[in-house]
């Protein structure tokens, strides 16, 4: 009768860890698509910035061989 509740105990241990881990691998992806999101934005936001930075840039080239 030992046997079997020494298994009893240790598969419900087994299990146990196995569910601290899930919950723990649960948070660090919640925070990764967190952090992926702000650098989304932040990199939408340097492509606007370069974009209207290079429109002036494009037309005085587009200028100058003109000439």
């Amino acid at each position: 009768m030992l046997w079997p509740m020494i298994a009893i105990v240790l598969g419900f241990a087994g299990i146990a860890v196995l569910g601290i881990l899930a919950v723990r691998v649960f948070v660090e992806v919640r925070r990764l698509a967190r952090q992926v999101g702000a650098t989304s934005e932040r990199i939408q936001r340097a492509s606007e910035d370069l974009e209207r930075a290079a429109v002036p840039l494009a037309s005085s080239t587009h200028l100058h061989k003109r000439r």
